[in-house]
């Protein structure tokens, strides 16, 4: 696996060095054939199962580390792998191979009046950059979708990963290699400098594109200062919307889900908004639900009239992504409200509403600006895995060129071709 250890005095141009070493392999990437890129890909399921042992060791020492430094539990979580955890990264792996290739794919190809057939190609971007944080998962799901779409990647995790992530490159640089295909395909950069992020964030000419995949200020770092394309995931502060119409079991199921199945994740709800109509019913029993998992709920005025142990919420409340055992609950007038208020602090990942009017689901579903609309189930769906892409890249919440999980798809471009019989043009 191409790494690069320098000290920061030779930092720019080492990462310039190696980014353009990946990308050198990009041509020979881009005409793999498909039966290449799965035997690669299923060498790296593999070879993941095989080598767990020694990639739980790794992340022990990560997982150790963040406990010592005082991290949040979620973090922890986030940083966490377990075998199954890992099982379930191979088996994404397995269902990228599984999927249909889509490099090559002509769409529309329709004849022009002169005869000139013209149609879109799906092509490969090229190098994709990551920079993300705390989760080592993302080094093979990028690294397997990067490899099936056709495209070369330069991977720059967080420190608090790094000994997970260097034990998961090596399973992808063998993988590579056992498939014929050039290990520089996924580059790993071993330097975890602040410094290095900017760098990479300005590789104009030879980084076609620039995933940042975190927290919140690193999105942010990155997007300021970048000269390359850059595709922005923004906090995740997701809504569940309890309709007056709703069944308020599955309500309060999903609602639970939605907050506590992993808090720590950008999909997992951050504010519970409960209608009026139903609020004296279903507060106080998902209030008691919540806290059974440790939840603690911060209300507004008319939230606490009902469940008075709420902490009072603040007007900064309602746009924070807690990623953590904190929920924000506010009593809303049916839907119009609902969705004004999702319109004001929504950031555009995942919002849910619980209804059995099926009217209503459908105008939640049309008018809510999000990357993922759900009627009747849990935040945590916005997953590539759960979405059935496998893995995803990260998800997107701007609209240029990606809205949601990046699978395969989101990482091509189409491009222009044309079949003439010496059509010329007058």
């Amino acid at each position: 696996m191409s790494s690069t250890t320098e000290p920061r005095a030779g930092g720019a141009s080492t990462l310039h060095s190696q980014a353009a070493a990946a990308k050198a392999t990009t041509r020979r990437l881009a005409a793999a054939s498909t039966r290449e890129k799965n035997a690669a890909l299923t060498a790296m399921a593999d070879a993941l199962l095989r080598a767990t042992p020694r990639i739980l060791e790794a992340n022990c020492v990560d997982v150790d580390a963040a406990a010592m430094r005082g991290q949040t539990a979620a973090l922890v979580d986030r940083l966490r792998l377990t075998e199954a955890r890992v099982a379930q990264i191979a088996e994404g792996v397995r269902q990228i191979a599984a999927l249909p290739d889509p490099v090559g794919r002509i769409e529309r190809l329709e004849a022009r009046p002169n005869g000139l057939r013209v149609g879109r190609m799906t092509v490969p971007l090229g190098l994709v950059g990551i920079v993300y944080e705390a989760r080592p998962n993302v080094t093979i799901d990028a690294a397997a979708l990067c490899l099936k779409s056709g495209n070369a990647c330069l991977l720059r995790g967080g420190s608090e990963a790094l000994a997970s992530n260097r034990a998961l490159v090596s399973v992808v640089g063998d993988a590579l290699a056992s498939a014929g295909l050039p290990r520089e395909a996924v580059s790993f950069v071993d330097d975890t400098d602040r410094e290095g992020v900017r760098e990479m964030a300005r590789l104009s000419g030879v980084l076609d594109l620039l995933i940042p995949r975190g927290g919140e200020g690193l999105i942010r770092f990155v997007t300021e200062h970048a000269t390359v394309p850059v595709i922005q995931h923004y906090k995740g502060v997701c809504h569940v919307y309890v309709d007056g119409a709703a069944d308020l079991a599955m309500a309060e199921a999903i609602a639970v889900n939605a907050k506590t199945h992993r808090p720590g994740v950008c999909n997992a709800m951050e504010t519970l908004l409960v209608d009026a109509a139903c609020a004296h019913a279903f507060l106080p029993r998902v209030a008691d639900a919540m806290r059974a998992k440790g939840v603690a709920l911060r209300g507004c005025g008319r939230a606490r009239a009902l469940v008075p142990s709420m902490a009072a919420a603040s007007d900064a409340d309602w746009d924070t992504e807690y990623l953590d055992l904190v929920l924000s609950v506010r009593v809303v007038d049916g839907l119009d409200a609902a969705l004004a208020h999702i319109a004001a602090h929504g950031t555009g990942h995942t919002e849910a509403i619980v209804s059995a009017d099926r009217d209503r689901g459908e105008r939640f579903v049309r008018e809510v600006d999000a990357s993922l609309v759900l009627v009747n189930a849990s935040t945590r769906f916005n997953d590539g895995f759960e979405l059935g892409l496998g893995a995803e890249m990260g998800i997107s919440t701007t609209k240029l060129h990606a809205y949601g999980p990046m699978g395969l798809e989101e990482l091509c471009a189409r491009k222009w071709v044309g079949y003439g019989a010496g059509q010329i043009r007058g």
